[in-house]
């Protein structure tokens, strides 16, 4: 885009990050991205060199064999992802923004130091459970049990829609440990699937994007998990555990639309400046130039709007509202966007071979998870 803009939280460390990480990703991701939507998972190795070159568990101390960084550096990482085109293919969001930062914010020292360093390797992948069959966004519905015996629990349940469920090593999973209790009765137990018995993975879920991404069915049929497992001091802390979260979780859906919908400007403001119809370029079109226009602009308010809600994380008072409006609007906006552009392409835009079909349908997906949209406008209304 024309117009001279910087990110306030950016510095030079994170400048140098971006350089380091675009280089890496151009050399070990992109040539693969064809390989990995066709098997619909993102191969081992690649975790493996992504934690080697520091991208994984970015804003996890180093004492925890993080990169001692924050939201600032996830979010250039993720911006990266998109712009090398595997974008929210790749489940480091879940791994590293989410499933790292419940364990670090209520895991035990010794958990820490159990998992976190192996999750920062990409030795071991993480996951998070909460989603099933008939309790999506109403996670106070669900019916997973958590059954605590001599030897530890005891887990009985389903969970759908898992990213990274095929690969992961760890998988938070939200429980009810006393199903009379409503929401002071659920609980998140850590099971590590190597060796777990009663653990199985179902199908890899076939979806209409995201199509690199692994996304899975997950069962406990009396799956045996220690008592040392469990997140917290107590049983009962899992839904606040979860609601406390869950901001964070939507600002990095939210800043992961703000990259797509710059992309998918940034693209085909490339494609109509060479594109010609009638012996004209596209842009040269007013129907083209005023939709484009329109689009840069909702691309630029879209970033001071996402740089406002990341230096409010940094400062640690991002709330629920904020972020809840930042994760609808954006999503909407890059769904309008890629639709928007994609038409631009004409009927090349439908073909799967030119990125703007891939960012239309992978941005579906962005108005559903981590709370649907109108879960978003339920909660900011219940503070007007």
């Amino acid at each position: 885009m024309t117009v001279a803009y910087t990110s306030p939280w950016m510095n030079e460390e994170l400048n140098i990050l971006r350089s380091s990480a675009r280089k890496f990703l151009e050399k070990e991701f992109t040539p693969h991205i064809e390989s990995w939507i066709e098997q619909k998972c993102v191969d081992k190795a690649a975790w493996l060199k992504a934690g080697s070159a520091g991208l994984l568990c970015a804003s996890i101390p180093d004492q925890y064999g993080g990169g001692g960084g924050t939201i600032a550096h996830e979010t250039v990482i993720l911006e990266e992802l998109e712009r090398c085109g595997i974008g929210i293919h790749f489940g480091n969001t879940i791994h590293s923004g989410i499933v790292a930062h419940y364990i670090l914010a209520y895991g035990s020292e010794e958990q820490r130091q159990r998992w976190l360093p192996r999750m920062a390797s990409g030795e071991l992948i993480g996951a998070l459970a909460m989603s099933e069959p008939g309790a999506g966004s109403d996670l106070k519905s669900i019916r997973t049990r958590a059954v605590r015996t001599p030897s530890g629990y005891v887990l009985n349940g389903q969970k759908t829609f898992i990213t990274n469920g095929q690969a992961a090593g760890l998988i938070i999973v939200a429980a009810k440990t006393d199903p009379g209790a409503g929401a002071k009765g659920v609980s998140l137990i850590v099971v590590e699937t190597a060796n777990c018995d009663g653990f199985r993975r179902g199908r890899n879920l076939n979806k209409i994007g995201m199509q690199a991404s692994d996304t899975a069915e997950l069962f406990f049929d009396d799956a045996h998990v220690p008592v040392e497992n469990i997140l917290g001091p107590d049983e009962g802390g899992g839904f606040a555990q979860m609601m406390a979260q869950l901001p964070v979780e939507r600002l990095l859906i939210a800043i992961s639309a703000v990259a797509a919908i710059e992309r998918a400007v940034e693209i085909t403001s490339a494609y109509v400046k060479e594109r010609e119809a009638f012996g004209r370029k596209l842009l040269d079109f007013q129907n083209t130039s005023f939709k484009l226009a329109e689009r840069a602009t909702e691309a630029l308010i879209a970033r001071v709007f996402i740089d406002y809600c990341i230096q409010r994380a940094l400062a640690g008072d991002l709330d629920t509202v904020t972020a809840s409006m930042a994760k609808w609007w954006l999503t909407d906006k890059q769904s309008e966007t890629a639709d928007v552009c994609l038409q631009m392409f004409g009927g090349y835009g439908f073909m799967e071979e030119y990125p703007i079909s891939r960012m239309y349908v992978d941005s579906r997906v962005q108005r559903i998870y981590g709370g649907t949209n109108e879960i978003m406008k339920v909660l900011i209304a219940r503070h007007l």
